[in-house]
């Protein structure tokens, strides 16, 4: 029987993941690129995870280029391509590349050898069953601010005025919502169509200039926005990719209310944490009693933030809001969760350092615009 809830993106699978990357080069740099390339893959090659790639050169135009690579699942290819080592490897592919566009896809059905009747989709490392989706793509970028600036960052967020939000006939801006933690701001974004569009239709729009060159001063990491590379590097290291989306079957009751909450993983468990949520919020969307009726979780590095539509106020069930419902849940969390960082102490298990998460974890809305708002 199929699932009630309905799940567009899970990086958690642990089907076989392709990546197909489509570059567009300038003129002369073609063998600036195949060095940059032949260096990217001697580094690419020991990344755990990582299967193989090709490199195809289109016979229509050589100017456009083509890299897939094959990997055996979404977590460790995440994990690389956020990484700082994956920054610094295709540095040197900037200078010639005029433009990309990366896609990700699970591997669904294969066609080769035939396979004996006993070995199963999962057991060849493809996906069980094809996901539902709602035709939206959701991404969210963070970065911190200078301690004793948040108030005044949170103050020019607020104020900008929204881009228009018909991007071409096929994409258009559905949603955005801002949120900060301490110095940290994460911004979410949800669109209909194409989101790389999408992303630069909205860079481009005066409006968000000017509030991006506003907060410039008070940003942890210097950019230079008028600097392709610098502004590069800084979007790089920026992106938080949502690595799960779950709803409810439901219809979406009118009073939904939209939080996120912030969780800092222990160094090296943020992939781990993530999926701990994410295992818990497919649970909730075949839960009809369950607050939570849609759930995106986002992860970069130690960073993992749970951006939650629910009914009620967040503290009415502390453990279904924190993602924490059924048993162990909470001593799973507390084994991978940097509590220090978020000033929670002690065990998870007692009501109060329950409630304190929860607190603690919960972000401050600083905006959240749709596009019928």
């Amino acid at each position: 029987m199929a699932p009630s809830g309905r799940i567009s993106q899970s990086a958690f699978d642990g089907s076989r993941l392709r990546v197909i990357l489509l570059l567009d080069l300038y003129e002369g740099a073609q063998q600036q690129f195949l060095d940059a390339y032949e260096l990217m893959c001697k580094q690419v090659a020991s990344v755990p995870g990582h299967i193989s790639d090709q490199l195809c050169q289109s016979i229509e135009n050589p100017s456009q280029w083509l890299i897939t690579s094959e990997w055996e699942s979404a977590p460790p290819f995440l994990a690389w391509v956020n990484s700082e080592e994956h920054v610094e490897t295709v540095k040197p592919m900037h200078s010639c590349v005029r433009d990309t566009r990366s896609m990700r896809y699970s591997i669904l059905r294969e066609t080769g050898p035939a396979q004996p009747a006993s070995r199963t989709a999962a057991s060849t490392g493809m996906q069980v069953a094809a996901r539902v989706g709602d035709g939206v793509a959701r991404h969210a970028l963070t970065f911190t601010v200078k301690p004793g600036s948040e108030s005044k960052v949170a103050e020019i967020l607020a104020g900008y005025q929204s881009p228009r939000a018909q991007v071409d006939d096929t994409t258009r801006l559905r949603r955005t919502s801002l949120f900060m933690h301490g110095n940290r701001v994460v911004r979410a974004v949800e669109v209909e169509g194409d989101l790389l569009a999408a992303l630069r239709h909205v860079a481009r729009q005066p409006e968000v200039r000017a509030v991006e060159e506003a907060i410039n001063p008070y940003l942890e990491q210097d950019r230079d926005l008028t600097d392709p590379e610098s502004a590069r590097v800084f979007f790089t290291r920026a992106a938080l990719p949502a690595v799960q989306h779950v709803a409810s079957s439901r219809p979406a009751p009118a009073d939904l209310r939209r939080h996120a909450l912030y969780y800092p993983a222990k160094e090296g468990c943020g992939m781990e944490l993530a999926r701990l949520l994410a295992d818990q919020d497919r649970a909730a969307a075949d839960d009809p009693d369950s607050p939570v009726h849609s759930s995106t979780v986002f992860q970069r590095d130690d960073i993992v933030v749970r951006l939650i539509d629910l009914t009620g106020e967040l503290d009415l069930d502390p453990v279904a809001s924190l993602g924490l419902k059924g048993s162990g849940k909470a001593a799973a969390l507390e084994l991978l969760l940097d509590g220090p960082a978020i000033g929670v102490e002690g065990s998870l298990k007692t009501e109060r350092n329950i409630n304190r998460l929860l607190s603690h974890a919960d972000m401050l809305p600083v905006t959240d615009r749709s596009a019928d708002s």
